[in-house]
């Protein structure tokens, strides 16, 4: 397989990426995150790890129904339980792929698992033979490959072949080589491994060292045939290999690496990576590669001066390539349904990305606000139409706050909760922190808050204020965002989708308790 020219991207954003949040996401944020990554024609989607939890269970099984194009792939340490729980989840996708790992370096071996080469090799082998019983593409991946001595490697590896796996996964664990010493391990393997022809080499790096995507195009060249990647990079600590750099790299050098190429479709980059951002509440650097805000901006007058007479001269890539607009067309409240629907065409959005209904009504409130609405306006009235769920169990009602100098300032709130509304007055430093007062003593959820992040979304004074807060109950760390004109409402807004968050997480816990209680009885009965 080593010998065929495409790239397999593998993309792990919703499994490896997001271990690295500081707040869990819910089930229709993964579903929207999932569908935006699948249009970017993804060979294979990494979703989560099914038995770790009964949300991430239920989470990877809904993606498996409902996102069609690439092979959804569920992870499982090399265990039994785990095995199971990834071929029950993703039995209903269209095509699906197990990956089971275990580590392999002397380090790992020795202080986490406990075992001998050949004791990890044997467990290895054995969950690669179930795995064969719900799937027939299977991936082994040998954790920490970096630090593992490379007869060692060569030696799991060629077992695990001959047991069934398609697809060999060499993992720079820990970000520790270097370029040319993660290349020779790939012409190693492929050198030593009698029957290394029979499966797929992938590589997944760590940026612990900033060299992840130095070691994947490294790997490529020596051979190997899948990169495993996410969204903007990330991923534990420094994060994973980034996907839209590897993908450009191939893209835009195939004065080197033809005849390699990747099936991605670059155009959707830049939205997916917005996407991501947003929905994980992690900000793009304005210097970040490709995605940056100042990765296409020119600020030297030598530079500018050269771009306008010809673009080549500091751009290696047009802006269009990763799906960047470089015009933005001003709606006001006078635009109708079929414009808005018509501009979010031209952004790349389909008519199933958003209810429409939803997005005008919120649209000519904007319009009325501010006169004039971008495209960057619109596209976050997308984003945060899709992050609203319609069993939201709290709902924003009513605000109302004041300042006076010298004062304290005061909310009044109204929250619905469920099928009532309830209404509570507070006072504080200010009228964010009042209205926060006000809405946990509707809520009585006992609420720190560890994070309160404000971004302007647009320029001038009537740029909409998006408010990004981590929140901590019981031990958990939440994630809530709110958009709106006034930066009060925006905070509010954020709040209250905490709440759901919260509210979301308790319910899940109820169910998994009613599902433990009633299994307890029935081995009850059994006995």
């Amino acid at each position: 397989m080593s010998g065929d020219n495409k790239i397999w991207i593998f993309d792990t954003t919703l499994r490896d990426g997001e271990q690295a949040l500081r707040a869990s996401l819910s089930q229709k944020q993964k579903i929207q995150l999932a569908h935006a990554i699948a249009r970017l024609n993804v060979d294979v989607m990494e979703v989560g790890f099914p038995v770790s939890s009964p949300g991430d269970f239920d989470s990877v099984q809904r993606i498996a129904r409902e996102v069609k194009g690439p092979i959804i792939c569920g992870l499982a340490r090399a265990v039994s339980a785990d095995i199971e729980a990834c071929g029950e989840a993703l039995k209903d996708a269209e095509r699906r792929r197990i990956h089971t790992f275990i580590a392999t370096s002397p380090l790992h071996l020795q202080y986490k698992l406990r075992k001998t080469l050949a004791q990890a090799t044997e467990q290895a082998v054995a969950a690669i033979k179930l795995a064969s019983r719900y799937t027939d593409d299977i991936e082994f991946s040998c954790e920490d490959a970096g630090r593992t001595p490379i007869d060692d490697l060569c030696w799991i590896v060629e077992r695990a072949i001959a047991a069934g796996a398609t697809t060999i996964n060499i993992p720079d664990t820990v970000g520790y080589t270097i370029p040319n010493e993660f290349a020779a391990i790939i012409s190693t393997l492929r050198n030593k491994v009698p029957n290394i022809d029979k499966a797929r080499l992938s590589v997944h790096c760590h940026n612990d060292l900033g060299l992840a995507v130095a070691n994947s195009i490294s790997a490529i060249q020596a051979g190997a045939r899948q990169i495993e990647c996410t969204v903007n990079g990330i991923g534990e600590r420094a994060g994973n290999c980034s996907l839209e750099e590897v993908a450009m790299i191939i893209n835009t050098r195939k004065d080197v690496l033809a005849p390699l190429y990747t099936d991605i479709k670059t155009t959707e980059i830049y939205r997916s990576s917005h996407l991501v951002s947003q929905i994980c509440n992690m900000p793009i650097q304005p210097n970040k590669a490709i995605v940056g805000e100042n990765a296409f901006a020119h600020s030297s007058g030598i530079h500018q001066d050269g771009v306008l007479k010809a673009q080549n001269t500091y751009e290696i890539m047009a802006p269009e390539q990763v799906g960047i607009r470089q015009n933005e067309l001003n709606l006001t409240s006078r635009s109708g349904r079929h414009v808005i629907q018509h501009r979010l065409a031209e952004l790349g959005y389909t008519s199933e990305d958003y209810d429409l209904e939803a997005v005008y009504k919120s649209f000519v409130a904007l319009a009325d606000q501010k006169g004039r609405v971008f495209d960057y306006d619109l596209e976050a009235l997308v984003f945060f139409e899709n992050m609203q769920n319609q069993d939201d169990y709290y709902a924003l009602e009513f605000l109302s706050s004041s300042t006076h100098t010298g004062h304290v300032a005061s909310a009044t709130v109204g929250v619905r909760c469920g099928d009532q509304v309830f209404t509570e007055a507070a006072t504080g430093n200010g009228p964010v922190e009042a209205a926060f007062s006000a809405i946990a003593r509707i809520s009585k959820l006992n609420i720190k808050m560890v994070d309160f992040n404000l971004q302007a979304k647009g320029s001038g004074e009537d740029a909409l204020g998006q408010v990004d807060i981590i929140a901590e109950h019981e031990g958990r760390r939440f994630h809530g965002a709110g958009l709106a004109t006034d930066i009060v409402r925006s905070s509010v807004l954020a709040y209250v989708h905490v709440l759901n968050m919260i509210q979301r997480a308790q319910t899940i816990d109820a169910h998994k308790h009613a599902r433990q209680t009633v299994s307890k009885i029935a081995a009850g009965e059994q006995q």
